[in-house]
């Protein structure tokens, strides 16, 4: 079942702002933001932090047997991102060949679409990162 758009709308500040948290009882950082600390658990004070979007590839695969919808998209770069702020999430490395990645290369967030719902439906957008030159 693909989200609708109330689902849609609830998530546009993880989406659109990198927004996460951080406890500052461990100082750990957290993407996507949570409501407890795991390592504190109930002696955590979770409190928003938004990242800078800059960090760096991790680990990444060149996706070539894509999953439904993302059949055009093909070769494309799934990336493990490490953000300066200390947070690994994955994404799509964009605007580049596959062979320019590496890891450690220095990647910047950019936020674009992801999937239509057909022709004229919801359009779903997020983060995305491209390679700093």
């Amino acid at each position: 079942m693909r989200p609708g758009l109330a689902l849609t709308w609830r998530r546009i500040p993880e989406r659109y702002t990198l927004k996460g948290n951080k406890c500052t009882n461990c100082s750990t950082n957290y993407f996507p933001p949570r409501k407890i600390c795991p390592k504190c658990r109930r002696h955590g004070k979770i409190e928003t932090l938004y990242y800078n979007g800059k960090g760096k590839v991790y680990a990444y695969s060149e996706i070539t047997a894509p999953p439904v919808g993302f059949e055009l998209e093909i070769p494309y770069v799934l990336a493990l991102v490490e953000l300066e702020e200390g947070p690994k999430l994955t994404a799509q490395i964009v605007d580049c060949k596959p062979a320019d990645v590496k890891i450690g290369s220095r990647v910047h967030v950019v936020f674009r679409k992801i999937q239509q719902d057909g022709e004229e439906g919801l359009i779903h957008y997020g983060y995305k990162f491209k390679l700093v030159k």
